[in-house]
């Protein structure tokens, strides 16, 4: 007796086995019953399926990871770049404390006496030059500290690059250099800041 497929014709196998199937009265065979055509005996998922769907969700897996290094390596970043600027405008405000006074009987320069090291003065050019070098405001513990390095220049000069008017005005730039270590490299990264300072009159009979 040819056996034709229960699926066919019964809801399911509760279906078949109720109008006698079981029994041998609709299939003696319920071992020879045939799949549809075109449809495959058995399920399931071949093995290059599996190999590469699982590359696809490691790859998913790596890009998600990277990705939140990586914003958390920007971060650090940042913060290393905003103490940098702020020590580059520490310096600045140095200067701006300083007095240069040209109505006293004696001209008061004080941006001439920093506290710097290694300070250097070119005659020609007018241009004074040092370093002072500090901690970046960042948290640590123990000893795992990064300094930064202030290089200071000032130079005089006059106002349009002539002498008459005799307006004398002096430029202080502070470039900040800092380390940022990733692993066991570490880059140095360099923050700049320049301002301008005209001379005071602190004598109120010359006004």
């Amino acid at each position: 007796m040819e056996c034709q497929p229960w699926f066919h014709k019964y809801r399911g196998y509760e279906d078949f086995l109720h109008e006698g199937g079981g029994r041998g009265g609709w299939c003696q065979n319920y071992h020879s019953l045939k799949p549809l055509p075109g449809k495959s005996s058995c399920g399931g998922f071949h093995a290059g399926e599996v190999v590469i769907s699982l590359a696809v969700t490691g790859l998913v897996f790596a890009g998600i990871l990277t990705g939140y290094v990586q914003s958390a390596r920007n971060a650090e970043w940042t913060g290393y770049s905003l103490a940098a600027q702020a020590l580059a405008v520490q310096q600045i405000e140095q200067g701006r404390s300083a007095v240069w006074d040209y109505s006293t009987g004696s001209t008061r320069n004080e941006l001439t006496n920093l506290n710097l090291l290694n300070p250097q003065y070119d005659s020609s050019t007018k241009t004074r030059t040092g370093y002072s070098w500090t901690t970046l405001d960042l948290p640590y513990s123990g000893t795992n500290v990064v300094r930064a390095t202030n290089y200071v220049t000032v130079r005089m000069f006059y106002f349009n690059n002539v002498a008459s008017p005799p307006v004398q005005l002096q430029m202080m730039q502070v470039d900040t250099v800092w380390p940022f270590t990733v692993g066991t490299v570490a880059t140095y990264f360099t923050n700049s800041i320049a301002t301008y300072f005209a001379p005071d009159n602190r004598d109120p009979n010359t006004l």
